[in-house]
Order: C-alpha cells, then structure tokens, then sequence
C-alpha cells in the first residue's frame, strides 16, 4: 500500500473513485481512506482500446467507442453499488487528440451519467508521480519517473531536495510527455509483426523526441544517484516474465526491484518470440500480445538515455494519484474546520 503522507481518519465514511480512461485501458479504483493513505474496497481493468485508429483517422471509431461505454457502464454501477461520493474521472490522450472527442465525453454523460474530465498532459504527468512517488528510493538523488501508455508517454524527473531531510518525499522537477504510446507506435510499425529494424526505428524515435528534455538537466545528473521507477503495461509484463509467473500478480511485481541485466535478459526474451508465443506468455496474452514490442522499444529508448543500474516496477500510477491527491484535499479541509472551531 502507498506510504502515508498525509493524517487520515480511519472512521471517514467517504469512499472515493478514481477512473482513468486512456488510450488503451479503462481502469477504475474505489477506495477508502485510513492511517496507509488509502485501502482499496473494489476495481477494475479492461482493455478497450478507445484510441484505436486514431493516429491515421483522427477520431475515435463507434466500435471502440461502445467497447468503452461498456467497461463505463460496469465502472457506474461499482460506484453506485460501493457508495461513492467523492470521485474524479480523467480521460487522456486519446480523448485529447480525437476530432470527436468532446462529442464522446458528452455522450458518456448523456447515456451513463458520468462526467469526464480531459487532462492536459501535464496534470497527467503529475498524477503519475503523486501515485508512484512512494516507490522512489528515499536514498536517491533523483529518480526517472517514466508512464508508457498507450497514445502517449509521460517522463518525469523527481529530485530529493538538499535542504530537506531523506524522508522527505522527491518532487517534481522537469517533465516532458511524447506523442508516443503502445498503441499508435503499434498501428504504425505492424503490431504484431513489427520487425527488427521496426524496433529499433522506433528507439531512435524516441530518443529523438526525449533528447532536449535529457539536455534540460544538468550535466552532473548522470554523476548522481538515481534510479529509474516505471509505471505501465509494457514494465509490468516484462517484470512478470522475469519472475516467470504463471499468471500476473500484482503483489509480487509492484515495488519490484530489476538490475540492468534482468531488464536485457528478459528484453531478449520477449523479442525472440514470435506473435503466437507473445499470445501463450500468460503475462502477455492475446489482447496485449500486438502491443507489447512497441511498449519495450519505448522503453528501450528511455532507458539508453538514462542509463542506471536499477529500475523499480510500479504496478500503479494516475488512479492511486487521483485518490492521494483527493484524500490529501479533504484532510486539509477538515484541518481547516478543526482550527476554525
């Protein structure tokens, strides 16, 4: 469970939901406040593939368009049946850069009953962090953050302040988000076929688009003690397969520790297999098996400009940020109220 940051009252009656509809996935937590941050009461994942098409068409298709207002419809009815009252339900990338996207979110409220709000990129990257800051090594200097997703990824420098003690939370610093994420880089490089130079065309791609933001840093960061912290389908897969877990679990990938040899040893798995093995890994699997090579080139891009010996694997990111970032609203307001009386 994320560390604590804040005072919370295990006795507070509200539940929060946290939804995050991206490209790719529509994932929804409920939950509930106490001494750990939060403790989760109910979720739910699915892969909808909102932005499918997207990146040649320009706007979002009605096949994906319904796939998406039947994982919304299932994620009204968990928050109708847990009590939620206090909730925030962010869309991204996809709904940002499709002509009809606007037009989507009003038919989500029209037929469902539940208002989305378009992030900009920024607030994307900052949620990312506030959800996975709690992971960070409080011995490092700074930390990598990186979100690979499916129509965009979010990079994120969080540093350690010098003038704070260790336990202080790193904060942000410098972010950058690119237009690159598993499923547009997919739809452009073949999915399921893409090859070897595919891969690697892709990896200077993004080294192309990070390189000014490596350049923003100073030039004694490398020198530092940092490490990289990943959040996404593309390291949690991997991290899975490095464990050779017969089927995923959450509880042994999240806060996951990989050295640099873990990560090309199991990078050398993944890109020997051809699309049927992709399709049997049980931590892969069919809906991701077309996805997969294009999230590890985006990796494999950010790591060869961040070289560090050590990654952490984050089985969480903008959902458990959201939740942080209301139950922290909420405890200063009822602070607010105690002074006051």
């Amino acid at each position: 469970m994320l560390q604590n940051l804040i005072a919370t009252d295990e006795n507070d009656p509200t539940i929060y939901a946290a939804l995050d509809l991206g490209t790719n996935n529509c994932r929804l937590l409920v939950a509930q406040a106490n001494d750990n941050g939060f403790r989760i009461v109910d979720a739910f994942s699915r892969i909808v593939r909102l932005g499918e098409g997207v990146s040649s068409t320009g706007m979002l298709s009605e096949r994906a368009i319904q796939r998406t207002l039947d994982a919304l419809k299932v994620c009204k009815s968990k928050m109708l049946n847990r009590g939620v009252s206090r909730s925030r339900l962010i869309a991204t990338e996809a709904c940002r850069i499709a002509g009809n996207g606007q037009s989507f979110i009003e038919r989500v409220h029209h037929e469902i009953g539940l208002t989305l709000e378009v992030i900009d990129r920024g607030t994307e990257a900052h949620l990312a962090a506030a959800g996975c800051v709690a992971l960070a090594d409080p011995d490092a200097e700074g930390v990598i953050l990186f979100d690979i997703g499916g129509g965009s990824s979010e990079v994120v420098y969080l540093e350690r302040s010098k003038r704070e003690p260790v336990t202080t939370p790193h904060s942000v610093r410098e972010w950058i988000s690119m237009p690159v994420g598993v499923v547009n880089m997919a739809e452009r490089f073949g999915g399921r076929s893409i090859t070897r130079d595919g891969f690697f065309e892709i990896v200077s791609h993004v080294k192309q688009l990070l390189s000014p933001f490596a350049e923003l840093l100073n030039k004694e960061f490398h020198e530092r003690k940092f490490h990289l912290l990943g959040t996404s389908g593309t390291v949690t897969t991997l991290a899975g397969i490095h464990l050779n877990l017969p089927r995923y679990d959450r509880r042994s990938v999240d806060g996951l520790w990989m050295d640099r040899g873990d990560i090309d040893r199991v990078l050398g798995r993944v890109l020997a297999m051809n699309y049927s093995e992709l399709v049997a890994s049980p931590c892969i699997g069919h809906d991701r098996a077309d996805l997969v090579l294009a999230g590890c080139a985006i990796f494999e891009g950010i790591r060869q400009l961040f070289p560090t010996e050590r990654i952490r694997i984050a089985d969480r990111g903008l959902r458990e940020g959201i939740l942080m970032q209301m139950i922290s609203e909420d405890a200063f307001k009822s602070r607010s109220r105690s002074a006051v009386a």
